[in-house]
């Protein structure tokens, strides 16, 4: 038997990998998509999202994407922009399906000509740099920037959305021609304990729970101060308490389990001192 059996469950419900079924749609969440959704649709140029490490904006941005029509909206998402100023463009030309040549002038002439393209469909263009603290060239940034320069009757031909870890805003604002350029900024918080609570019960109810309540008012407690609120700490305190609590043939999920975890696999403050 597994705990999901155990505890009524269909699915695990504290993976951590950004599955749009379970995005959690708190307030601010729920402001920083749209406002994306608005820079977007306004066709804004740059935006900028932040957040800490685990607070949820992978899977924000994977919902901002099933959000884009596909017969309005070309997307390419750059997962690890840990490269070069060399290969930045032609990464953007593969997300787009395109195959890159020649010398950066050609590619920088193949990317504008595949705008142009999208907007004869009606088409908007999206570009979306995920982890984008990862950047080590601050020349990439350049190329970010002068991705804006594609503009036709002073619209913008492209939307850029830099989702980061806090620093990024310092790198960024220490490039002022770039920093300029970003028209919507949004920082996503962790959550306080009252949008924990609701957090679990709505990830145990899309995995399958009833309305039982499977963790105590104690345990999320404890969980919401030793994750400091970050949805990924969350998961994995979660995850190990249900399963301790299965291999303890435990009623409920109460505070001394989720104890017992912290203890045992050396989480807690450590993890929630990002907040």
């Amino acid at each position: 038997m597994h705990y999901e059996d155990y505890w009524g469950l269909k699915l695990s419900p504290f993976e951590n990998v950004p599955d749009p079924k379970f995005y959690f749609p708190s307030p601010k969440h729920e402001e920083g998509l749209h406002r994306l959704l608005y820079g977007v649709e306004a066709r804004k140029g740059a935006l900028l999202l932040t957040g800490e490490i685990g607070c949820g904006k992978t899977t924000l941005s994977r919902q901002f994407i099933q959000h884009l029509a596909h017969e309005r909206y070309d997307t390419a998402l750059i997962a690890n922009p840990a490269i070069d100023a060399q290969e930045f463009i032609g990464e953007v030309l593969y997300q787009f399906g395109l195959t890159s040549n020649g010398s950066k002038l050609d590619r920088m002439h193949q990317l504008n000509e595949h705008l142009l393209e999208n907007l004869k469909k009606g088409k908007d263009t999206v570009v979306i740099v995920d982890e984008a603290q990862a950047i080590k060239d601050d020349s990439v940034f350049e190329e970010l920037r002068l991705l804006l320069n594609f503009q036709l009757n002073e619209r913008f031909l492209l939307t850029l959305i830099l989702l980061g870890q806090p620093e990024l805003n310092a790198r960024i604002n220490a490039i002022k021609q770039f920093a300029q350029r970003i028209a919507i900024r949004f920082h996503l918080p962790a959550f306080d304990l009252q949008e924990t609570t609701k957090y679990m019960e709505f990830r145990l109810q899309t995995a399958g729970a009833d309305r039982r309540p499977i963790f105590s008012p104690d345990a999320i407690d404890l969980i919401f101060r030793s994750s400091g609120g970050i949805p990924r700490n969350i998961n994995t305190m979660a995850d190990l308490a249900l399963l301790s609590g299965f291999l303890e043939r435990k009623a409920q999920i109460d505070g001394p389990v989720v104890s017992r975890v912290i203890a045992d696999f050396n989480l807690g403050e450590s993890r929630g001192s990002t907040h």
